[in-house]
């Protein structure tokens, strides 16, 4: 059967994860496209339900088989696939990091933080603090992670409480002011800190920072957009270990 009306009632319930008060209802965020889905597969991602085109009836188990109009009718892409999974946001309960991880403090830019989780995932950092952030779980995000998300452990949680959870964990932020990242040895295990957009690094954070560190620039540039800084900053503080 070929669900033919947007009105259908799953149609419906589908359109609303569109918009974070029913992500976060519902528990459940959206994944569009085949590389993505195929890859929140292979990344064991909770996926319920799958909603797809006829061409790609036969190459999921019990997909929701919708129009090409029905399905444009929901696609975030301007040009969809014909594809989209309904997935369950992991649930996470906030503890101290295993390894070296990142801090990210009041992004608003999803692009941004998408940017940043792909970027965390391909230099090795799987634990990403998030403070009065933007959804990482919105489309926007999710499709500038690249996937990354699939494979990041996320928190988000109040300031006080992820200051707590990192209590002993050497916190790195990135400031204008501090040392030379690339002549910076750091320690074996840290956070590094990204700060919002406009504002940076919350004081009180950098306040209680171990190390700051600066990315050197030329006089003509003020500042780097921050996932750029954030990759930057990342790759520097990893290079004896991606060697």
């Amino acid at each position: 059967m070929i669900i033919t009306s947007k009105s259908n009632p799953q149609i419906k319930e589908v359109a609303k994860l569109y918009d974070k008060k029913y992500r976060r209802i519902n528990g459940l965020y959206l994944v569009e496209g085949t590389k993505p889905v195929d890859e929140c597969v292979a990344a064991g991602g909770d996926i319920r339900q799958v909603i797809c085109t006829e061409k790609f009836a036969a190459r999921y188990k019990n997909p929701l088989v919708v129009s090409d109009d029905v399905f444009g009718a929901i696609s975030f892409e301007k040009a969809p696939q014909g594809v989209i999974a309904v997935v369950k946001i992991p649930q996470t309960v906030l503890k101290p990091p295993q390894n070296s991880c990142i801090l990210l403090d009041r992004l608003q830019d999803p692009g941004n933080l998408g940017t940043i989780i792909r970027t965390a995932n391909a230099a090795g950092f799987d634990e990403i603090y998030m403070i009065n952030c933007t959804d990482p779980y919105s489309p926007k995000a999710v499709r500038a992670s690249m996937s990354g998300i699939f494979f990041a452990t996320v928190y988000q949680a109040e300031r006080e409480e992820v200051l707590s959870a990192l209590d002993g964990c050497p916190i790195i932020c990135a400031d204008m002011q501090g040392e030379n990242i690339f002549g910076f040895n750091p320690p074996e295990k840290y956070c590094l800190c990204i700060g919002n957009e406009g504002s940076g690094i919350d004081e009180f954070i950098k306040n209680k920072a171990d190390y700051k560190l600066k990315i050197p620039m030329r006089k003509t540039c003020e500042s780097l957009n921050a996932a750029v800084s954030a990759g930057i900053a990342m790759y520097a503080l990893k290079e004896r270990n991606l060697k």
